[in-house]
């Protein structure tokens, strides 16, 4: 199978080069950040006035690299004085203290570092203590639609929809197929790697069984506010006894892990985020109906959000839940140039209630910014309520907004 550029995120590397910053992409295991970095490997070698050293923490060959004098080591060997030299280190936390070697190296002349990770607090409290702001966070997210059907050489059809919304964006389904129960050992077997590495190992976790029974709780209740009150309550009643600030440190290392994504809510005329009660979407719909099971025909609507979720993080958005007083907003989205917009998301919007639902709690917002709503609604290309853009779900993955 020919290797598929992901250009997008090549170009957002591309523009940091050269500029004394240290590029770190991120994301969960298995979303493509290693291939990624092996085409900007590939892609420098190139050129013969460039030297590039590369390391993969996920091969045997690099087993001896474990702490930052093994990666000083290693790099200095390969290290050429008269060549652009390109350090590329993929799964970086697996070294101990990695972050001095890459603090030294970064003031380095003619030298780009270029280093990936599966865990958030890598940047929070390992990196950013010792390099401050020099350092560039790029994410890493499983396939949009449009790359959907690329890696799998599909056309643009309901069909195709369908598909993605039943298997997600996991690129190594390209190899795996589509086929269900080959798609879904697979999905499984990345969920477990990745609870196994970065959230229980990492943390030493000892109770597994919860943070396992957590994980489906979490899947069966994408798109629904959530306390950790409510959360170790419910376990309570199904007989396991765990206080909310445990619940609090177990979603907080799967966020980390990037298998969650958190989402405050915002008070739309308060202006105020709120610390309490949070919706949970995760970094992939096909992991998250693998952990889920069952089929999507009864929860369509919580991963139709999650997809809508996922693809508005995609276009830079910074995104909330909007809270009104006698409502709510799915989405309320932001830019740092001020940009803003609302999002409803909805499966069907045939009967008049739901169309009251979805489109009046939009009109009760008194502003100006840019309200849309977006459904599986047949027929559907796109088309203006009082102001109000109704907009099919293919439609958005494929264009945007």
């Amino acid at each position: 199978m020919a290797t598929i550029r992901r250009q997008s995120y090549i170009d957002k590397i591309e523009k940091y080069l050269g500029k004394e910053t240290i590029i770190v992409l991120v994301g969960q295991r298995r979303v493509g950040k290693s291939c990624i970095l092996k085409m900007i490997r590939d892609d420098k070698m190139a050129d013969s006035y460039n030297n590039v050293i590369y390391i993969d923490k996920e091969k045997w060959q690099y087993d001896a690299i474990q702490t930052y004098r093994d990666l000083n080591e290693y790099i200095e060997k390969h290290w050429a004085n008269d060549k652009h030299n390109y350090i590329l280190i993929d799964e970086v936390q697996d070294i101990e203290e990695f972050e001095r070697s890459v603090r030294s190296f970064r003031t380095e002349p003619n030298t780009d570092i270029i280093i990936t990770g599966s865990n958030a607090r890598m940047l929070s409290n390992e990196l950013s203590t010792l390099i401050g702001g020099r350092y560039k966070e790029i994410y890493i997210q499983s396939l949009s639609y449009n790359e959907f059907l690329e890696f799998h050489n599909l056309s643009d059809n309901d069909e195709s929809l369908s598909l993605y919304i039943q298997y997600g964006g996991m690129p190594g389904l390209a190899k795996i197929g589509l086929e269900e129960d080959d798609a879904r050992e697979y999905q499984i077997d990345i969920y477990h790697t990745v609870l196994l590495k970065d959230v229980i190992m990492r943390n030493q976790i000892r109770n597994v069984p919860f943070l396992e029974n957590l994980v489906r709780f979490l899947a069966d209740n994408i798109g629904k506010l959530i306390s950790a009150n409510s959360i170790a309550k419910y376990m309570k009643s199904q007989g396991e006894s765990i206080t909310s600030s445990v619940v609090i440190n177990y979603i907080s290392f799967l966020c980390e892990a990037y298998i969650l994504h958190k989402v405050n809510r915002y008070d739309i005329h308060g202006k105020r985020v709120f610390e309490n009660n949070d919706k949970f979407y995760f970094e992939d719909n096909g992991v998250r109906n693998a952990i889920a099971g069952g089929t999507r025909e009864g929860d369509i609507e919580k991963v139709i959000e999650n997809i809508i979720y996922e693809h508005l993080i995609r276009l830079g958005f910074q995104v909330y839940v909007g809270q009104l007083q006698a409502g709510e907003i799915d989405f309320v989205c932001t830019k740092p140039e001020g940009q803003r917009i609302y999002v409803q998301a909805s499966f069907i919007i045939a009967e008049q209630a739901t169309r009251e639902r979805e489109f009046g709690n939009l009109r009760s917002i008194k502003d100006n910014y840019p309200k849309y709503v977006i459904s599986m609604t047949p027929l559907l290309t796109k088309n203006d309520d009082d102001g109000i853009t109704h907009i099919h779900l293919r439609k958005f993955l494929r264009e945007g907004l």
